[in-house]
């Protein structure tokens, strides 16, 4: 059944007009429709934005902004953000970078592809870092590497424990080595943290591939993944044209990843706030002494 009338190109151009707006804008008209990536249907953008920004029909989790993310998670008025002057330079001066660099500012609203700060969860203080893949599909350049490291550096020194939200198609290649070498300063930074008794929380969010996945994104003392989420190293056509097989239905989607053991849960995006909060608490408790 069709739930509107007319042009379906305008439609789709309108729909995704009014999604770029979701969970920003509180003008959306109760008539916005949004078309699902997954299901290929209509859905109310009112609807979309109420279920924060979960599919009420099929499920899906759409990809969320910092902005969206932070909006959701932490305590209302609570972020302070850190080193929202730090921007990516050209150490290759590799082609057409910089034009990438514009589009995707102009495109995603952000400077870079992750936003780190201070904030409250259920009135617990901690340090987070929300990766945004509508910037060059969240790769980890330098300045993500070096963003993510301050964090985790800082979370150590103030005695804070640090949520994660992963979001990337791994490393940059548009950086070469120096964006290899994220991997190993990112990991070494969370040692350091894990060294200091702190908590850390990692979330997987669709899609977290490459680099991250391989360096911080597994090395948290938790490791969860929202419902849907793709997860891995290599893509599975990588991987299906390597070994000349076929994959295992849901291959890489977060619920097989729980179920082999590389998360600690999988949970529906309502759940995270609610989570976080407890396991913060259980943690604080813990290392009081409690």
């Amino acid at each position: 059944m069709r739930l509107v009338k007319g042009d379906d190109k305008k439609i789709k151009q309108v729909s995704g007009q009014v999604k770029r707006t979701l969970l920003t804008d509180g003008t959306l008209s109760d008539g916005g429709l949004v078309m699902c990536k997954a299901g290929k249907h209509y859905v109310s953008a009112r609807q979309l934005q109420e279920n924060l920004g979960v599919c009420p029909v099929c499920g899906y989790h759409t990809h969320l902004s910092p902005r969206e993310r932070i909006a959701i998670t932490v305590d209302e008025g609570s972020f302070t953000e850190w080193d929202a002057h730090l921007t990516t330079g050209d150490p290759l001066q590799f082609p057409a970078y910089h034009a990438m660099i514009q589009k995707a500012t102009e495109t995603s609203g952000s400077r870079e592809a992750v936003t780190t700060g201070l904030a409250r969860i259920d009135g617990e203080e901690v340090v987070i870092g929300v990766m945004d893949n509508g910037f060059l599909l969240g790769t980890m350049g330098t300045v993500v590497g070096e963003k993510i490291t301050r964090a985790i550096e800082e979370a150590a020194v103030r005695k804070r424990p640090i949520v994660l939200f992963t979001a990337s198609g791994g490393a940059r290649m548009q950086e070469g080595i120096f964006s290899l070498m994220q991997m190993a300063k990112t990991s070494a930074a969370m040692e350091v943290h894990h060294r200091a008794g702190l908590l850390s929380i990692v979330v997987l969010t669709d899609p977290t591939y490459g680099g991250v996945t391989a360096s911080f994104g597994m090395l948290g003392d938790i490791t969860l993944a929202e419902c849907g989420a793709r997860i891995g190293f290599a893509g599975p056509r990588v991987i299906r044209q390597t070994i000349k097989e076929d994959l295992p239905e849901g291959f890489q989607e977060a619920e097989f990843i729980e179920a082999h053991g590389f998360c600690d849960r999988t949970v529906q995006r309502a759940g995270l706030r609610p989570l976080l909060g407890r396991l913060l608490r259980l943690h604080k408790r813990g290392a009081d002494g409690q």
